[in-house]
């Protein structure tokens, strides 16, 4: 367990609404089989503690670079008929509409590991991309896109707020209120919103670059560790002040 602000301090600490738990899980990118076991994690937890409320926020970044981005969005889908669950957009997700909605952006996606997403849906992306055969393609996925998927992503939001905490996929540009932040920033600031120390007013919960554990500062929490490369996909839990790893 960890507090983000010990007893000496004079701030403090932030935390959730009582009866609230939140568990919060990082960046999925294609890998069904870790989503899999988190959701096995929570569900004995909940079997466990079932004195609260539950909550499942996501950071976004669902698709991409692993081989099961179809099955994770099912998962996701299917999550929501038994859970109170958030999905948030993240910047992967962000290209994937994108290319939906213009072809030509699918070299950008491709190196971002869109050619494993379309996979997923049973397309065969070319070796040499052109304009005429990005178009058929985005034809070919638009097709191949379950409605139930092309809602789910329609839906996604930017950010979410609780109590002292702010939940986002990439971060905050330093000096905005939170309520006024772009939406480019809340998906693909990295930098700028890394190396700031200030406080944002609320903690901001995050993912979007990979760490190697769990990173918790007093102004930011970064859960991203990586899952397609790592094969960890962490899930953090936040009850009261107090935080966890499931």
């Amino acid at each position: 367990m960890w507090q983000l602000f010990d007893g000496r301090s004079k701030r403090r600490s932030p935390s959730l609404p009582e009866g609230l738990r939140i568990y919060v899980i990082g960046d999925v990118h294609g890998r069904a089989d870790l989503l899999d076991q988190v959701f096995w994690r929570i569900d004995a937890d909940l079997v466990r503690r079932p004195d609260a409320k539950a909550l499942h926020i996501l950071l976004g970044d669902y698709v991409d670079r692993g081989r099961s981005s179809r099955e994770v969005i099912e998962r996701l889908i299917e999550r929501s008929s038994s859970q109170e669950v958030i999905c948030l957009r993240g910047n992967h997700e962000d290209c994937m509409l994108g290319f939906l909605r213009d072809p030509s952006t699918l070299s950008n996606w491709r190196q971002l590991g869109g050619f494993e997403t379309l996979m997923s849906y049973g397309l065969k992306p070319p070796t040499n991309v052109q304009n005429s055969a990005s178009r058929e393609l985005a034809e070919g996925f638009a097709a191949a896109l379950p409605d139930s998927h092309r809602r789910f992503l329609d839906g996604l939001r930017t950010s979410f707020v609780c109590g002292d905490f702010f939940f986002v996929h990439a971060g905050v540009r330093p000096g905005i209120p939170l309520s006024q932040q772009k939406e480019e920033d809340l998906l693909w600031i990295r930098d700028d919103f890394l190396l700031c120390e200030e406080d944002f007013g609320k903690v901001i919960v995050h993912g979007h670059t990979p760490v190697a554990e769990l990173d918790i500062r007093p102004n930011r929490i970064n859960i991203d560790t990586g899952a397609y490369a790592s094969g960890k996909l962490t899930c953090l839990i936040i009850e009261r002040d107090a935080i966890f790893t499931l």
